[in-house]
């Protein structure tokens, strides 16, 4: 029993020794470092306690003034006054396409060969005025000697003097018709062959004929071709209808391509919709500005207008601003050792500033912040 008791009382003992050495090696570790940040909720979710705010620095919002900014989706389009179509007067059949969608061609170009039986037939007609005028002209010679010998009478005279300023009229008419249709050589019969030729230069945007198709006269055909100058293009963005107030004539907007999202242009406001589309109450608003020469049709692009009065923004650390849940939070001091998490809008990095100042809405310049607020909802996590 003595060595029961004796034994039972040297491991309480030994056990006492061990707890008070690890103890005091807990002690020696934790003496280095500050200790841990306590979290105590308040009743309200956004409000808390910490037992260390030093942990924690602060930073004042600062004051940017700037214009307020609008930016818009766009798309590029050719200027409608910059493109014209290419037509044939003479309907047939295409025997030969020189030239295809997309193509850049000159003025002058020949894009389409034309098998047309209207060229004969006007040259026919062109024939038979030349001999309807010679014989016109032989009878009022002929009618002007016979009345000065008292042979006919005046009346028969003048009907001979119409006769011939007719066949005059009727051969002037042919040989015009004759060259509308591309005829230059009068002494000769024509092939029957219809070149028609590029208007302007620019791109081909339209083609609406390909070899051995019928090729029909303007009243009830396309365009065979519409060639768009792009020199210069259109910007046609959408603008909701409460925000027509930041777009007014003839100021410009910075334009930017997704295509080229380093590059700016300068776009000139030259026409704002009257229409509004009634399905997602927008107004077509129409940028014109000078092709750089990489602008395609159809390409999109971002418009950002700018008002005319400056606001008063606050800018803060972009590190102070929290995205939590597709939402913006910043945390504010709240009294002693206290935070809240407020509801913000961030907006744009501020250019070319070395803290990476941030925009913000929600709160006004001057208000505290903490500076790094990814660090304080990590702990509040803990």
């Amino acid at each position: 029993m003595k060595r029961l008791i004796f034994g039972v009382t040297l491991w309480f003992a030994v056990g006492l020794l061990l707890a008070g050495c690890g103890r005091e090696m807990e002690a020696d570790s934790a003496s280095g470092a500050p200790p841990p940040a306590q979290v105590e909720r308040e009743g309200d979710s956004a409000g808390f306690k910490v037992a260390h705010p030093e942990q924690f620095p602060l930073a004042t919002a600062g004051e940017y003034k700037a214009a307020p900014e609008l930016t818009v989706t766009g798309v590029v389009n050719y200027d409608v006054a910059r493109s014209v179509p290419a037509v044939s007067l003479a309907s047939g059949r295409a025997i030969e396409v020189k030239a295809r969608l997309g193509d850049t061609v000159e003025k002058g170009q020949l894009l389409l060969k034309v098998k047309s039986a209207d060229i004969s037939g006007a040259f026919s007609d062109y024939r038979q005025a030349i001999a309807d005028e010679i014989l016109a002209k032989a009878q009022l010679e002929r009618s002007k000697v016979l009345y000065e010998k008292g042979a006919i009478a005046q009346k028969d005279l003048e009907v001979a003097v119409d006769t011939e300023s007719k066949a005059r009229v009727t051969r002037e008419a042919t040989i015009e018709k004759l060259r509308v249709l591309g005829v230059t050589d009068l002494d000769h019969p024509p092939s029957g062959i219809v070149d028609i030729f590029a208007p302007i230069s620019g791109i081909i945007i339209e083609q609406n004929v390909v070899n051995g198709a019928g090729v029909k006269t303007l009243d009830n055909s396309p365009n065979l071709f519409t060639i768009a100058n792009l020199d210069y293009v259109w910007i046609i963005c959408d603008v909701y209808e409460n925000n027509l107030p930041f777009v007014r004539l003839g100021e410009y907007a910075d334009v930017r391509l997704n295509a080229y999202p380093g590059k700016m242009f300068k776009g000139r406001i030259s026409n704002i919709g009257p229409i509004l589309d009634p399905t997602i109450r927008t107004a077509k608003v129409r940028l014109e500005m000078k092709n750089p020469g990489f602008m395609s049709i159809g390409m999109f692009a971002t418009a950002t207008f700018y008002g005319q009065q400056q606001e008063r923004h606050a800018v803060v650390p972009a590190t102070a601003i929290l995205h939590l849940k597709d939402r913006d939070w910043v945390y504010v001091p709240a009294g002693q050792a206290e935070f809240r998490r407020v509801e913000v809008f961030g907006g744009k990095v501020l250019p070319g500033n070395p803290g990476n100042m941030q925009e913000v809405t929600g709160i006004e310049p001057g208000q505290q912040v903490v500076a790094n607020a990814l660090v304080l909802q990590f702990t509040t996590e803990q």
